[in-house]
């Protein structure tokens, strides 16, 4: 990877370079410094931000619940002190008495007057001799046909707190509901005592910011923000994930805007039902400077790149000039003018390189009358290697072949009398002469695989037993043209190097099929085999420009005969492993198209 981006960066102008270099080494850490403490001062912001509704929650909650307290005593307070009992179940004989006992009876009055928490109160009692006015009031179908009404006779109710409208003014509280039991009279009715709805938002007014309470039916009871109250959190379009929530801080739209939703519950001492107070805050509001520092940073940041990158484009001028100028001389000195001399225009590195190059150019001079002397010796050493090569490749059978075909003949014909020996000295006679008659011209791959036959049967009667080849060959591409002495050399290679060590019987495999277009041939063997550093070592030396003393000449020699007619993906390939065996393969184009 590192020599890859090496390579890449070589390809790029000097001037691009040292202003990457500036982006890279300066302006990206700077980049992500700054981008990383705005985020902090950003979250900050939002912590802060969220701990400080936390704080302002739990203030509105004790004052609030301070409030509603006052209305929950003064219910205690009535409920036990027997005056409201006397004058709500006495019988009254004309609208007098009823009147004279109203004015008599100044509880509800005095709590008024007492406490500016309360705002009203009404207590609802069934008596046909009482007459409605503010504070009794006999309630009629409508009335008793109300949720809260209901809840309020159901046994076991007890304190709950509703939005209710009062009758007097038609404007709605959050009113505190409960039974009061008559023992004594075996009656009951139902006190609504108001709170006083100003001091309720005037707890609210006082924070930063918007806060709502509201009841189990998602009414807004009360707000700092004008137009909430009486609305349901639906009609004002907040964030339906979280209106059933109870408690906890949420993410939400509101309004548009990203915000942050605290709900915390607002549970009145012996309430049945259970209130909530919602604080929203816009977030970005809160990170409006922290988002303001970041712009600044930023633009900072790219007026100072703006900056550097001039500063670069100026010095990268003047460097690049002078290296223009000293590729100039490089070039001429390219084209065989070597006197010239480059003017030494200063002590740093193109300095140094200007008079390393002047030094260069006095050393070719030198040099140039060694090196034409060299090339006289060099063509001269060309020719007698390529007259080594071409004797080399008219040989392509060891003479060793030869000479133990020979003795194993001799050997049988003294030892035994029998057909066989006529049949390999054929065999013998037909290889030689195919051999000899070797040209430069192709030939069918049919009459190759019979050279191959004629070898492996010498062979077979050379090893006895040791010795059993396979030949499969698919007819169709029999009249494939092919290079003379491909294969046999293969299988030569595969009977000396394979078997040479090998006591037990050895197989020679040769396969030639078509194969997508190419034939493919393999000769394989269950010989020693080789490991992957000597089959690297085999490739190399098949690679190499020059023969090496100990090079497989044979292999080379059919490596490069398969290269220099079809190409260079024609060359041999080999796998193996020591112990198991090895296979040399290549492939051929299925037709008459030559590489050369």
């Amino acid at each position: 990877m590192f020599h890859m981006f090496s390579h890449l960066l070589n390809n790029v102008k000097l001037r691009t370079k040292l202003i990457l270099s500036c982006i890279v080494v300066l302006f990206i850490p700077i980049l992500i410094v700054g981008v990383f403490l705005t985020n902090e001062l950003r979250n900050m912001a939002l912590d802060n931000a969220m701990e400080q509704t936390h704080t302002n929650v739990q203030r509105v909650k004790a004052r609030t619940t301070e409030l509603m307290n006052v209305a929950y005593d003064s219910a205690y307070r009535l409920e036990n002190n027997g005056r409201l009992e006397t004058v709500t179940n006495r019988r009254y004989e004309s609208t007098y008495e009823v009147v004279a006992a109203y004015r008599e009876y100044t509880d509800f009055n005095e709590i008024r007057q007492q406490h500016d928490e309360v705002a009203n109160i009404r207590f609802y009692m069934e008596n046909p001799t009482m007459l409605n006015n503010w504070d009794f009031i006999q309630p009629d179908k409508s009335i008793k046909e109300t949720a809260w009404y209901k809840k309020a006779l159901t046994p076991g109710s007890g304190v709950n707190w509703y939005y209710l409208e009062d009758e007097r003014d038609k404007r709605n509280y959050l009113s505190l509901v409960r039974e009061i039991n008559f023992a004594d009279n075996n009656t009951s009715g139902v006190l609504v005592i108001t709170l006083n709805m100003s001091m309720m938002n005037s707890i609210l007014n006082q924070e930063s910011f918007e806060t709502m309470i509201v009841d189990d039916n998602n009414q807004i009871v009360a707000a700092n923000r004008m137009g909430r109250t009486g609305k349901t959190l639906q009609e004002i379009d907040f964030e339906q994930s979280i209106v059933q929530e109870k408690s906890g801080m949420y993410s939400a739209d509101i309004d548009g805007q990203a915000s942050r939703v605290l709900i915390e519950p607002l549970v009145p001492e012996s309430s049945g039902n259970t209130l909530r107070i919602i604080s929203v805050f816009s977030v970005d509001t809160i990170v409006k400077d922290a988002n303001h520092i970041k712009s600044l940073a930023l633009t900072v940041i790219a007026i100072s790149l703006i900056i550097a990158i001039f500063l670069i484009i100026g010095v990268s001028t003047i460097i690049t000039k002078r290296m223009l100028r000293l590729s100039k001389h490089i070039t001429k000195v390219a084209t065989g003018k070597l006197d010239i001399v480059m003017e030494i225009d200063g002590k740093d590195e193109i300095g140094q390189l200007s008079r390393q190059f002047n030094s260069m150019v006095s050393s070719i001079n030198g040099l140039v009358e060694e090196v034409q002397e060299t090339n006289k010796m060099k063509n001269l050493l060309e020719s007698k290697q390529n007259e080594i090569k071409l004797k080399m490749m008219a040989s392509q059978i060891n003479p060793h072949f030869l000479f133990n075909a020979l003795e194993s003949i001799r050997m049988k014909a003294h030892l035994k009398g029998e057909k066989e020996i006529s049949q390999v000295v054929r065999l013998l006679g037909k290889l030689m002469r195919r051999s000899i008659e070797v040209t430069q011209r192709m030939t069918y791959l049919a009459d190759e695989m019979d050279i191959v036959r004629c070898y492996l049967d010498i062979q077979k009667f050379r090893y006895e037993d040791r010795l059993s080849y396979e030949l499969h060959i698919d007819p169709i591409v029999e009249k494939v043209s092919i290079p003379p002495l491909i294969i046999q050399p293969l299988v030569e290679n595969a009977v000396i190097h394979g078997f040479e060590n090998k006591v037990e019987g050895g197989v020679v495999i040769v396969r030639a099929t078509s194969e997508g277009g190419l034939v493919r041939i393999e000769v394989i063997d269950n010989g020693a085999g080789m490991t992957q550093e000597k089959i690297d070592s085999v490739a190399d030396q098949l690679s190499e420009t020059e023969d090496a003393e100990n090079n497989r000449i044979g292999l080379r020699n059919v490596h490069l005969r398969l290269q220099l007619t079809f190409g260079q993906e024609h060359g041999l390939q080999f796998e193996s492993e020591p112990g198991i065996g090895t296979k040399v393969s290549f492939t051929l184009p299925f037709g008459e198209d030559l590489y050369v």
